[in-house]
């Protein structure tokens, strides 16, 4: 069984009614997909941006690791989401299938690829910046300094080994093994990545929120609710439906939910830069992206110093 996930089907030529065949092509897959290719270039400048200001501009912390990982992994998904719509179109209207297929199964592992990383890497964030806040003293003391990086590499070490088997095991024309590994492998986004990533982005809102010294919560929770918030309505449906379909509880064509992971994958740099932007009262300033971004991801500054004041001294440590 390979992946033969319904998504990008292309139309089929139909015997007409005077005996000759004429290709039937689907409006409305036609409409989601001419959708994927407007967002998903507005998503890959958005993308951009935060790869280069955080990369090149902005100084170097903890969190914008993560975040310059993340971004990574939604251009990336971005990219490949674009070409696959462009092809679906292109073979849609042409009523080809077979060379179409052999474009779409490589570019649908590398865009799970993609998805998987971004998953992965959210879950880290929320777990780290939950424990921040928990064990605020013993967290900066004894932080290992480059934490952030080793994590982000052994999570797309993780997803490369994923992917790879998922491949290996499709591409041996085995229908059962294929089929078990794509289930495991959303067995393991949905119930052992998705779970912790609500349960500590939970606590971390409510210590925020509602802790015995409550605070008005700094931008970076704020960024860090909202993309967790997004993920899970608009990117986790794909990890369901896909797990849904192993078993032949779904039909139909599953444009819709790629098309919401694109979503997903474009909304993070705006964000970052509305929440950069907004000031107390309800109001936003004028700002460049560079200083909106500072002001989301340096106001924590150097997590790394255990004496240093942070925006969360307010908070009391618990650990």
């Amino acid at each position: 069984m390979e992946p033969n996930h319904t998504y990008l089907q292309p139309a089929q030529p139909t015997l007409a009614d005077d005996g000759d065949y004429k290709c039937v092509i689907d409006v409305s897959d036609v409409a989601l997909d001419g959708a994927t290719l407007l967002i998903c270039p507005c998503g890959l400048v958005g993308n951009g941006a935060v790869l280069w200001l955080l990369g090149f501009r902005i100084r170097r912390n903890p969190i914008t690791v993560y975040i310059l990982n993340l971004a990574f992994a939604d251009f990336t998904f971005l990219l490949f989401m674009l070409t696959s719509a462009l092809l679906y179109i292109m073979e849609n209207v042409s009523c080809s299938t077979l060379e179409f297929l052999n474009y779409l199964r490589p570019l649908f592992l590398l865009s799970l690829f993609a998805y998987n990383t971004g998953l992965y890497l959210l879950t880290a964030i929320s777990v780290e910046r939950c424990v921040s806040v928990l064990c605020r003293n013993s967290y900066h003391c004894h932080r290992p300094e480059h934490l952030s990086t080793t994590v982000c590499a052994l999570l797309w070490a993780l997803s490369v080994s994923v992917i790879a088997v998922v491949t290996s095991l499709c591409m041996s024309h085995q229908p059962e093994h294929c089929q078990l590994a794509l289930i495991s492998m959303y067995v393991l986004n949905f119930f052992i990545f998705a779970p912790p990533m609500v349960l500590f982005s939970t606590i971390l809102f409510i210590k925020v929120r509602c802790g015995p010294r409550r605070h008005h919560p700094g931008k970076l929770y704020v960024v860090i609710f909202f993309t967790v918030l997004f993920f899970l309505l608009f990117a986790l449906p794909l990890s369901i439906w896909n797990f849904l379909q192993q078993f032949n509880y779904v039909t139909g064509q599953s444009q819709i939910v790629f098309l919401l992971v694109c979503i997903n994958s474009s909304i993070n740099p705006f964000i970052y830069f509305l929440v950069g932007s907004y000031k107390r009262h309800c109001s936003f300033q004028i700002v460049t992206l560079k200083v909106a971004f500072q002001t989301v991801f340096e106001e924590l500054g150097d997590h790394t110093a255990c004496d240093e004041d942070t925006t969360m001294d307010t908070l009391p440590p618990v650990c």
